[in-house]
């Protein structure tokens, strides 16, 4: 036979493939982040630390790292939301947290979106990120900034920019892990 005979098949993208009769549709509950899903936010992400250059953390996280972060984010009122299956299992978060510590930054925070692997390319981190800006507006902040690893994030750019982030400067090897270097994109969007 020749070679173009054995030409690969088209996959029908995800979001348009019909599911099977007996495969439940994909679907979650978005809503405040409680202590119990601290476990599952964990996972999340250590997963990525290990995996990725989404974030720049080179150590896990533990869990009563979580257990700060959460008390100090619900102490300052800030939007920490999850995704949860209808078991109860986290699917994805996303939080604010401040930009800097100085009291002149107090109304301007760095969000931050994470997916369980199994979760990505359903539309979850969309409609997180929708909930996130909407919450944050409501809590009175009013700027939004994203850093964003300039390879390997490029979903997340292209997310962020269709909710109107605007790109506002570029910092080039600032990281390095995995033994290469690693910049950041700067994203920032007004809540108005």
């Amino acid at each position: 036979m020749l070679e173009e005979e054995y030409e690969p098949r088209r996959q029908v993208p995800f979001h348009l493939r019909k599911l099977p009769a007996d495969e439940p549709a994909f679907s979650y509950e978005i809503r405040d982040v409680e202590a119990q899903d601290l476990p599952d936010i964990r996972e999340i992400y250590n997963y990525y630390v290990v995996n990725s250059v989404v974030t720049f953390d080179e150590d896990q996280m533990t869990l009563q790292e979580w257990k700060t972060k959460f008390a100090y984010l619900r102490k300052l009122k800030m939007p920490f939301i999850a995704a949860v299956a209808p078991g109860g299992t986290v699917l994805g978060y996303a939080l604010v947290t401040p930009w800097k510590a100085k009291a002149a930054y107090r109304y301007t925070v760095e969000n931050s979106i994470y997916l369980g692997p199994a979760s990505t390319g359903k539309g979850l981190g969309r409609a997180l990120l929708a909930q996130l800006l909407e919450r944050s507006k409501a809590a009175g902040l009013k700027e939004v900034l994203a850093v964003i690893a300039d390879k390997g994030a490029e979903a997340s750019i292209a997310l962020h920019e269709s909710f109107g982030f605007k790109e506002i400067g570029r910092m080039g090897r600032v990281g390095f892990k995995f033994d290469r270097w690693l910049g950041t994109v700067l994203l920032q969007k007004s809540l108005k």
